[in-house]
């Protein structure tokens, strides 16, 4: 379905923050995590892997954030939204809620052949997702069928996507925090 990206493609981090926190009962977005929010904390890691430009998936005015569309969507609509405005890149799409990520982890994903969509096994997100117009395609025929499955997994069984092995001692990196028994396990 994608081509692999170019090397004139750029690399653009997303960064979703859009969620409704429901099962964590306050925004994770704002959560604080070694003395800064969540939302700055990831867009730090991000900001160290050189990318050309990060854009943040969520309504979140004072970051310049960009709304879902079609809220209510879970991450693929904020993901379809943000594909809206974007070019043809190669994207490294980064939750919020995981803040034990490092720069190793993400880069392994950037620089993981083949060029196309890859994921950690087991993990949906983090995962390089090269954006074109047939991804952007797959996102309005996703969106035009509002019960369609919003897990990440079915954009990734769509593309093909590969998942890379993961280093058992590499997992506590790639917790996410969805309630407030994931938070106090990571951030005790």
């Amino acid at each position: 379905m994608t081509a692999p990206t170019t090397a004139t493609e750029p690399r653009i981090g997303v960064l979703l923050a859009g969620g409704a926190s429901r099962r964590m009962g306050r925004d994770k977005a704002e959560l604080g995590w070694r003395g800064r929010p969540l939302l700055q904390h990831m867009h730090a890691l991000l900001g160290e892997l050189g990318l050309e430009r990060i854009v943040i998936s969520g309504d979140r005015p004072e970051v310049d954030g960009i709304a879902d569309l079609h809220p209510g969507r879970g991450p693929l609509g904020g993901l379809a939204s943000v594909a809206v405005g974007l070019p043809d890149a190669m994207l490294l799409v980064v939750p919020v809620d995981m803040p034990c990520l490092d720069a190793a982890l993400l880069r392994a994903l950037l620089d993981a052949e083949p060029a196309g969509p890859v994921h950690y096994a087991e993990r949906p997100l983090p995962m390089r997702l090269p954006l074109d117009a047939a991804l952007r395609d797959w996102f309005r025929d996703w969106l035009a069928q509002p019960d369609a499955p919003r897990a990440v997994h079915r954009l990734h069984a769509k593309l093909g996507s590969q998942a890379l092995p993961v280093d058992p001692t590499a997992l506590p990196r790639l917790a996410n925090a969805n309630t407030p028994a994931d938070w106090e396990q990571l951030n005790p």
